[in-house]
């Protein structure tokens, strides 16, 4: 059934790729989703196949019973994609919305993440509105008494929707709710309601079974009304079965395999580390690199936790290593490390080891800090589901700056549905195989899985020009940092099962199946010239914009829920409850907004004056048009409308106390300050461009390329190697001085690029007196001047002319690009297209004088005749 086509290939074919990447994404979505979640390339081109879809009349007639299946993998934001949607379809009429998933975990989750303000993950905006009106999300028990103007949602486990419906009770939901109104379905983890179709039945058909199935009744409720819409989600769907094919391919709308969000950089890199060492001392390598991690965050600045998973085979071995690993952590000695030292010979390890001696920590001091930072109550073991709510909150929030585990010991019940970013480590702690007739087996599988679940990128950056949730050192080998974007698989030395679980890996597209690490090196010749030994290389950099146009605090955080809770005293905090007739009564507690302008100008002052963020002089910096503290306090655009939530026994929020109020207000603006003072702030890049000298930027690299990955077959093959390279793409770069580096493996248009200089490389040579091609393997940048954003031009062309006085030195940046890259990247071409004009260089030297340039797209294709008129200019 290859030959079955999905709809998004359909949507191609009809509307063409083009016309769809141009889709404008509306309002509804962009400006009710937080802000704080960046929607992702990948999270826009979903939303745009979408909206392609919907607004489409396929054979001249509206669908009905809208099913679509969203394929994507995990880690991938589908939540997002869920509340992007549910706001869109809003827009069209639907107010009605089930969301059901097979764990009562991520139903809590999921809650959180729709209804929740205060969760760190909440999805929407302060307000949502649609054409001026506000409306909110509101969590149902039912369809049959809901607020028309809101989105309602039904929160369910598959297993219990199946219950509600097939056993009704008073309240419950009925298959009439899905007749009688139009509703959205969407289905989380949508593998698991398959099992009718993997046996070859229609769910369809009525009276096929004598008693229904979970997909039964989905395909029920689904088909009950033609203007229900199903929409399902998941990451695992088994296309090699002809069943799950037939039913799928034709509703799969998007794919976005964990392939290529491993390729994007939204995952960590995986590496395994197998050691011949007993499990505690394997347990205590893991420690060392997790301290390691921490250290490395903590020199940078962030303060990011790294956290340990040990995992065992039974609920009893897991019990039985907790122990001996809270044993022998109380015991540690730095013998123990300087041990676990002698016998670690990977490069991981070793410099590891190698940043603790420069570090002068001894391995006795190192001993001490490992006591205390995975002593007991820094571990926690969860075994079983039916583990308390409280552990379940627990490993939920690892990433809580309030929580300090270090180390989960689990069986396998944190496999599905666990989202913790920050583990770093998972320490597999039995040694079997389960291969048959040469297949990997289930049990490696599922650890596959559960290391491509751990590998979800843990977010942080050291500039403000870095992104925040991808990989920043793949082209930078040596970086220290690399460590905190890798997540290591801890087993025991068993090549044949580390054979299997790569290939595992490379399966779910967690791993590549090879990576080839390649190194750059400058040729001896250039280092010896001039150029390199004392000529510069000119950069701009990006700053702040002069926000001349802010005139006042952003409506997000005006409209902000602030809350805060009132500290009563012990002579007012006995109880929850006190005893009433023998039965216990809840206290009179109660919760009242105020506006801060109610608290008064001195008190508001005092506030202030606490934080040294609220300085007017400081404040001035963000409000340029701020005239007073007075009018920061009592303008409407800046404090006076602001709410606060205070809560606390009733008789103390309805007649607060000078200092309540003082409290109140300060935590507000500290919280305030966080907002106004985070990396949200517009850029500019800048049009003067300053020199750094060249042989401080320009060095030798250390590359790593997966390989026979990427659409582009050159990526990663020696230009130089008339083996490895066909004869269009290859050229002997040992031979040719002007290129500074002694070879080359980058792209098929990179490389024709190379040629196409090559080619032209007398015409050069007869006007300057110097001629050189650089490649920037991430050895600088340049920012947009209209936003900011950064740009690595792939290569640096620079001449020199041949005049002694006066002469002219031109540094022009170009950058080759792939046909499909083309509309995308427009930005970097106008940024490029600009510099000509717009860059400015002080120039200081009396017979020198420096222009920076940039070039249209390089593409051998599309763009040469454009390409060629313009170097033919630069060279008269």
């Amino acid at each position: 059934m290859n030959d079955i086509k999905t709809l998004h290939q359909i949507l191609i074919e009809e509307l063409g790729n083009k016309n769809i990447e141009k889709t404008e994404l509306p309002a509804v979505i962009t400006g009710n989703l937080n802000s704080s979640f960046t929607i992702r390339p990948y999270q826009e081109r979903t939303f745009r196949f979408f909206l392609n879809y919907w607004q489409e009349d396929f054979n001249g007639k509206p669908l009905e019973n809208h099913q679509l299946l969203f394929h994507m993998a995990t880690g991938s934001g589908k939540t997002l994609i869920m509340a992007g949607l549910m706001l869109y379809l809003y827009a069209q009429g639907y107010r009605n919305f089930l969301f059901f998933v097979n764990s009562s975990n991520i139903i809590d989750k999921t809650r959180d993440n729709f209804l929740n303000p205060l969760s760190g993950k909440y999805l929407l905006a302060p307000q949502i509105s649609l054409r001026d009106r506000y409306f909110t999300v509101r969590e149902a028990d039912n369809f049959q008494s809901t607020n028309s103007g809101d989105i309602n949602i039904v929160f369910s486990t598959i297993q219990g929707l199946h219950d509600r419906l097939n056993n009704p009770h008073e309240n419950s939901l009925t298959y009439d709710d899905f007749e009688n109104q139009k509703i959205v379905l969407i289905s989380d983890e949508a593998h698991h309601i398959n099992a009718s179709t993997k046996k070859g039945r229609n769910p369809t058909q009525s009276g096929l079974f004598e008693s229904e199935s979970w997909e039964t009744t989905v395909q029920r409720i689904f088909m009950a009304n033609p203007e229900n819409v199903l929409l399902e989600f998941t990451a695992t769907v088994d296309f090699s079965d002809q069943n799950l094919e037939a039913k799928y391919k034709p509703k799969l709308i998007f794919d976005y395999t964990l392939k290529e969000f491993r390729k994007d950089g939204y995952s960590k890199e995986v590496k395994v580390l197998q050691a011949d060492l007993p499990s505690f001392d394997r347990a205590l390598q893991a420690v060392l690199l997790s301290q390691y991690r921490r250290k490395i965050f903590e020199k940078n600045k962030l303060a990011l936790k790294p956290v340990i998973l040990f995992k065992s085979k039974t609920i009893k071995e897991s019990e039985a290593f907790f122990e001996e690993f809270k044993t022998g952590i109380s015991s540690l000695t730095g013998k123990n490390l300087a041990d676990i030292q002698a016998h670690s010979k990977d490069n991981m390890t070793v410099a590891m080891f190698a940043y603790y001696k420069t570090a002068g920590i001894t391995f006795d001091n190192l001993a001490i800090e490992l006591k205390a930072d995975f002593s007991e109550d820094k571990l926690i073991i969860v075994n079983s589901k039916k583990d308390s709510e409280e552990k379940q909150l627990i490993v939920n929030s690892l990433e809580a700056d309030n929580n300090g585990y270090r180390a989960v010991f689990a069986v396998d019940m944190l496999n599905e549905g666990w989202d913790v970013l920050n583990l770093f480590d998972i320490v597999r702690l039995y040694n079997t195989r389960d291969v048959k007739a040469g297949k990997i087996g289930k049990t490696t599988m599922t650890e596959a899985q559960l290391i491509g679940r751990g590998a979800r990128y843990c977010p942080f950056r050291l500039s403000p020009d870095q992104p925040v949730d991808q990989r920043k050192y793949d082209h930078d080998i040596g970086n220290e940092m690399r460590i905190c974007e890798e997540l290591v698989y801890h087993s025991a030395y068993n090549p044949q099962y580390i054979q299997e679980l790569n290939t595992a890996l490379h399966e779910i597209g967690i791993k590549p199946k090879e990576i080839r690490q390649r190194t750059i090196t400058l040729k001896e010749s250039f280092k010896q010239t001039k150029l390199y030994k004392n000529e510069y290389i000119f950069l701009n950099s990006r700053q702040q914009h002069d926000r001349r146009d802010i005139f006042g605090l952003p409506y997000p955080l005006i409209q902000k829920n602030y809350t805060f809770k009132l500290h009563t005293g012990q002579s007012q905090t006995s109880a929850f409850f006190e005893e009433t007739n023998g039965r216990k009564a809840a206290i009179d507690k109660t919760a009242k907004d105020y506006k801060l302008s109610e608290f008064g100008v001195s008190v508001m002052r005092k506030a202030m004056q606490r934080l040294g963020f609220y300085q007017f002089d400081n404040l001035k910096k963000y409000f340029p048009h701020l005239r007073s503290a007075q009018e920061f306090i009592t303008s409407e655009y800046y404090l006076a409308k602001i709410k606060v939530e205070i809560s606390g026994h009733s008789s103390h929020v309805n007649n607060l106390l000078p200092e309540d109020k003082l409290q109140a207000a300060t935590t507000v603006l500290m919280e305030l300050a966080d907002n106004i003072n985070s990396d949200n702030m517009e850029y500019r890049g800048t049009q003067e461009f300053l020199p750094s000298m060249l042989k401080d930027i320009i060095t030798d690299k250390t590359l790593n390329f997966p390989m026979n990955e990427s659409e582009d077959k050159q990526s990663g093959k020696s230009m130089s190697n008339a083996n490895e390279t066909p004869e269009k793409y290859h050229l002997d770069l040992t031979k040719r001085d002007w290129f500074v580096f002694d070879d080359f493996f980058g792209t098929d248009e990179e490389k024709l690029l190379i040629k196409f200089i090559d080619k032209h490389y007398d015409t050069l040579k007869n006007k300057f007196k110097d001629a050189y091609l650089v490649r920037n393997e991430r050895h600088f940048k340049i920012y947009s001047f209209e936003d900011g954003r950064p740009l690595e031009p792939d290569f640096l062309l620079y001449l020199s002319g041949k005049k002694n006085k006066d002469t002219m030195y031109y540094q022009v940046f170009i950058e080759p690009k792939g046909g499909h890259l083309l509309l995308n990247d427009r930005w970097k071409e106008k940024m490029l297209a600009s510099l000509k004009d717009k860059a400015v260089i002080n120039q200081l030297w009396k017979d020198k004088k420096y222009v920076v340039w940039g070039m249209p797209f390089f593409n051998s294709e599309q763009n040469m005749r454009e390409f060629e008129a313009a170097f033919k200019s630069l060279v008269e």
